[in-house]
């Protein structure tokens, strides 16, 4: 049985809708794109597939030519579309699986957290693909399976369990019926992007939390980071999160299995 979509995500984490944690999530954006591309990041065009309530968008405004945000989130969408108004930034209500727009439309895509949400990964990133103009880059963050804590839900283990044990776990612990998430692990999120050019940003988001905005979740005591820079080497597959910038070859075409 194949998984549908998850809808009204917004509606069930109120997340989606506090400002300042979604706004530093958006300064990361940035610091990290304007590191990638050394600055010249202002005449880009943005697309945001999963933009939820729209505020990590209206912050990426400020920042690139233009900006569009797609959800299939109805409710978070309309709040969006309401909340921030700027000759820049645009929403549709949409599916990531099926965009509608056409090939090589944007110079960037902005892939956050959204991966294990679709019904296919795969599909996503064929999509991606697809309207990233040649040369285009992916900003692609994405939960590892092998975590200790389950994102979503904050339940241990959860991510790594077989489907029925993981949903009978989320009953018992009284957070829902089915656990819809589906997470890859290091090895898989890397074939998941394979046709790609990976330009792995981990461990210097890791490693300078000032440069590229990630203090919120990063230790910036100087006496740790000797351990964590020896850790982030040697066990890559073990991090919790990834943060990728994923490149689209010129004039190249996905390879089939």
């Amino acid at each position: 049985m194949s998984r549908g979509y998850q809808l009204n995500y917004a509606q069930q984490s109120q997340a989606m809708y506090e400002m300042q944690s979604r706004e530093r999530k958006a300064q990361t954006m940035v610091a990290v794109l304007s590191d990638f591309f050394e600055g010249k990041i202002s005449n880009l065009e943005i697309l945001t597939v999963g933009c939820s309530t729209g505020i990590i968008d209206q912050y990426l405004a400020k920042h690139f030519k233009r900006v569009t945000g797609v959800d299939i989130d109805r409710e978070a969408v309309h709040f969006a579309s309401r909340s921030f108004r700027k000759e820049n930034l645009s929403f549709f209500y949409c599916d990531g699986l099926h965009l509608s727009f056409d090939e090589c439309s944007f110079d960037v895509v902005i892939c956050s957290q959204v991966y294990e949400h679709v019904p296919s990964s795969q599909a996503l990133m064929e999509e991606i693909w697809r309207v990233l103009r040649p040369g285009g880059v992916c900003y692609f963050a994405a939960n590892n399976r092998l975590r200790w804590m389950e994102p979503h839900y904050h339940l241990p283990l959860l991510s790594v369990l077989p489907q029925s044990w993981a949903n009978r776990y989320l009953q018992m612990a009284g957070k829902g019926k089915i656990y819809y998430e589906k997470h890859l692990s290091y090895w898989g999120l890397k074939r998941l992007v394979k046709d790609f050019i990976l330009n792995d940003y981990t461990r210097r988001a890791i490693l300078e939390p000032r440069k590229y905005g990630t203090e919120y979740f990063v230790s910036t005591n100087r006496l740790a980071r000797p351990m964590i820079q020896v850790a982030t080497s040697l066990f890559s597959w073990a991090i919790p999160g990834y943060l990728w910038v994923i490149q689209k070859p010129p004039f190249l075409h996905p390879t089939s299995e």
